[in-house]
């Protein structure tokens, strides 16, 4: 990984390596934190990293950031080799919770503005918080008007898993989305987010929250920007279709 700098891998899968790991963690704050109009209280669901955090604690009308990781050892490699991303974990903004996402949600209800959920593949422990029954319990936790962002995966490489996972998110939401960004070197060089949210009258194609040049290069943002927001859900014809025929055959 020279050419890539330090890499994070769980289980033999990279998680994120320094050299494209700020195009992740932007577009997954920034695509559910602009699309709501006053993300005031957040909560990331993993991203034991700390790059999420990072991320979120840029935005202007973030207040509090409530963390659950339930992986410690992550926690721990991320501050020691990758201070870059673990640093976000000890921003003033941010306080941290050690434990299952699932079950912290369960008693927190109708406490937060926008939820984060940054998850390593649906596999193992991560693979409930891909079910229906997961979004369905980030909604109890939301307060209204609230927004969902989750890691969803790549429809080149599992459209199946992408059409589930924003099926999911369409039960419990009235107005969901698939968006997608560029990270070179995760498999496909692309990832996904499913977005869900509580209002009728959210439009994740369109933020609500425009950022000037000055204002992005003041926050050190590399990837995104309003722009890249409204292409992040341009979709190519075969996901858009399969999306659509998915949604009408439910």
């Amino acid at each position: 990984m020279k050419s890539h700098g330090k890499a994070l891998i769980l289980d033999g899968i990279i998680q994120c390596t320094e050299k494209d790991e700020f195009s992740y963690q932007e577009a997954i704050a920034f695509l559910p934190l602009c699309s709501h109009p006053n993300p005031k209280t957040v909560l990331i669901v993993g991203g034991g990293d700390g790059g999420v955090a990072r991320e979120v604690a840029k935005h202007p009308e973030v207040e509090r950031i409530v963390q659950v990781e339930i992986d410690v050892k992550v926690l721990e490699v991320s501050k020691k080799y990758m201070p870059l991303l673990g640093a976000g974990l000890d921003h003033p903004k941010v306080t941290l919770n050690i434990g299952d996402g699932f079950e912290f949600l369960k008693q927190h209800e109708g406490q937060f503005d926008v939820i984060i959920t940054d998850s390593s593949d649906p596999i193992g422990p991560a693979e409930c918080l891909f079910q229906a029954s997961y979004f369905s319990l980030m909604k109890t936790a939301l307060k209204p008007g609230g927004i969902v962002c989750s890691q969803a995966g790549t429809a080149w490489a599992n459209l199946d898993h992408v059409t589930q996972t924003l099926l999911h998110c369409k039960s419990a939401f009235p107005v969901a989305s698939y968006g997608i960004v560029a990270v070179p070197t995760y498999p496909t060089g692309q990832i996904g987010f499913v977005l869900g949210g509580l209002s009728v009258e959210t439009n994740f194609k369109e933020p609500t929250k425009v950022f000037s040049d000055s204002d992005l290069d003041q926050m050190k943002m590399k990837y995104y920007d309003d722009e890249v927001h409204r292409a992040a859900f341009v979709l190519p014809r075969f996901i858009r279709k399969a999306l659509h025929q998915a949604n009408d055959d439910k």
